[in-house]
């Protein structure tokens, strides 16, 4: 029974892109933007520009990718991965704002922002904090109340959005290991990332087919899965991308962008 279930199973796997900066190279955004289903965009607060967000948009409309927003703190220095503590009226303006730019790319490409994942530091304070996560759901849902929200499965991200019957997508990441309280292993931790695409596939088809985290300790934590998150930013990650993308397939599962997902259609 469970074999049939997975069978049927569909599953997303999105991508940070359009993050051109000191920090980071786009320069194998095309390459991913074959391999995986949504694409999170930079919006130029933490990095990217209106260059980089047209042509990640201009790519994903050829490839059939759905596109996403990636709003963070406004931090281009840090990479937006430095905690800042603003008022909820400040991060109100800026997903709102961020959300606008990509939009206003989008309409002149004829394609729609269909979801919004929150990056980095913010993104990393939110899993932790409610209020900060009442605070994002309610600007999203204030923008769109058929926008998806992508977040960190497990987290108060999820459970801010569900009490306000968001349309809620839970992620895992590819190339992280997890503590056994469900974050992720601290960057700064010499296990923090899966570098190894063999492993990679591996830890994300368990945690996909088994609907659980698997912990660096070998603890499971049972969550929802819909999408597999793969950065960019690795040396290994097309090879990774590749790697899971195939391997997820060959085990039956249907790879969808989000907003093809029969869950949020």
């Amino acid at each position: 029974m469970l074999y049939l279930t997975i069978m049927s199973m569909e599953i997303n796997l999105n991508c940070d892109l359009g993050e051109k900066s000191k920090h980071h190279s786009n320069e194998h955004d095309p390459e991913l933007l074959e391999i995986v289903n949504s694409a999170n965009i930079a919006c130029g607060f933490h990095a990217g520009d209106l260059e980089t967000m047209n042509m990640v948009i201009q790519i994903s409309k050829n490839n059939g990718v759905s596109i996403g927003a990636h709003p963070s703190f406004n931090d281009p220095e840090n990479f937006g991965r430095k905690r800042m503590n603003l008022s909820s009226s400040e991060i109100r303006k800026l997903i709102i704002d961020q959300y606008e730019i990509l939009q206003n790319i989008a309409v002149k490409n004829n394609e729609v922002v269909s979801h919004i994942k929150p990056h980095g530091a913010l993104n990393n304070m939110a899993c932790e904090d409610i209020e900060l996560s009442n605070t994002l759901a309610n600007a999203i849902k204030e923008i769109d109340k058929d926008l998806i929200y992508l977040v960190p499965t497990g987290s108060k991200m999820e459970e801010a959005a569900k009490k306000l019957n968001m349309k809620v997508a839970c992620e895992i990441f590819a190339d992280r290991n997890y503590e056994d309280d469900g974050n992720l292993v601290s960057r700064k931790n010499s296990n923090a990332l899966i570098t190894d695409p063999e492993e990679a596939k591996k830890h994300v088809l368990k945690m996909v087919q088994n609907q659980a985290l698997n912990c660096h300790s070998g603890k499971q934590i049972p969550c929802k899965i819909d999408s597999v998150c793969i950065h960019g930013d690795n040396v290994s990650s097309l090879a990774t991308a590749n790697s899971i993308r195939n391997n997820l397939k060959a085990n039956g599962l249907r790879l969808k962008p989000l907003n093809a997902m029969e869950k949020f259609i």
